[in-house]
């Protein structure tokens, strides 16, 4: 199956005051088309930086990659076309309607009025938002505000997802609804979707495949069973205990094993 993701030595190098900080040392990763890639690592081992790049949001300062054929540095717009991003702090204005809020991302992707109308509608039936389409957005609760931050992501019916920490601060029923959401975008709808998250419980339910960072570079990727049985020692290993060996904040993988790439 095609990649519709691909890096190779994606690097970030910020200036301070105090000198360069690397963020990002060297990413090389492929996503495959269709595929739910989750994300993971520590915190500060570069992975919303990573999004940032992939989404154009910040330039890399050195190598390259491509996002549905268009490369980041010569064609950033064309990067923008196919992809959603939804950020983890959301962006919706609480004091205009879900409606409002829907027909003015369509509008801003160029869509000529009475279409951004009538997408805000169908986005809204597809992520369960039709009853709370005159609701205030200020009023939505926690769940039903990141629907929206998704919806609005997938205006322009993107081919890539990008969905950074898309559950945190919901509730348990809020975050196995979005799960299921995420599930139906991939299966109805063939979407690719880039995961960040710090539940490890989250990862292992939705990924078909998770790439591990630290330090600013790729340490592990593999199925979830393949991490687990490679660095947990067992299919039936916790994917916490996988992480912290991984990482090495933990019990270290058994000797002469390598790292799984699936």
């Amino acid at each position: 199956m095609a990649a519709v993701i691909s890096a190779a030595g994606l690097a970030r190098t910020f200036q301070t005051r105090t000198g360069p900080v690397t963020a990002v040392r060297c990413v090389d990763l492929a996503v495959r088309e269709g595929e739910i890639l989750g994300f993971l690592g520590p915190n500060g081992a570069g992975k919303t930086t990573t999004l940032r790049m992939l989404t154009t949001l910040l330039k890399p300062t050195g190598g390259a990659a491509t996002v549905a054929g268009h490369d980041l540095a010569a064609d950033p717009a064309g990067v923008r076309r196919v992809s959603g991003y939804v950020a983890q702090s959301g962006g919706v204005d609480p004091r205009i309607t879900v409606r409002e809020e829907l027909v003015t991302q369509g509008r801003m992707y160029r869509l000529p009025k009475t279409e951004a109308a009538e997408r805000a509608v169908e986005l809204a039936r597809e992520l369960e938002l039709t009853g709370l389409l005159d609701r205030r957005t200020g009023a939505l609760s926690g769940g039903q505000r990141r629907r929206l931050d998704i919806a609005m992501a997938l205006t322009h019916r993107p081919k890539v997802l990008f969905l950074d920490e898309p559950t945190t601060g919901l509730d348990p029923g809020s975050r196995a609804d979005l799960w299921d959401l995420v599930r139906r975008l991939r299966d109805t709808h063939g979407t690719t979707v880039f995961l960040t998250t710090h539940y490890l419980d989250e990862a292992d339910a939705l990924a078909d495949r998770l790439v591990i960072v630290d330090r600013g570079t790729v340490v592990a990727e593999g199925t979830p069973s393949a991490l687990k049985l490679t660095y947990g020692g067992s299919i039936d290993a916790t994917l916490q205990d996988t992480f912290l060996a991984v990482t090495g904040r933990g019990p270290a993988p058994a000797a002469g094993t390598a790292p799984v790439a699936v």
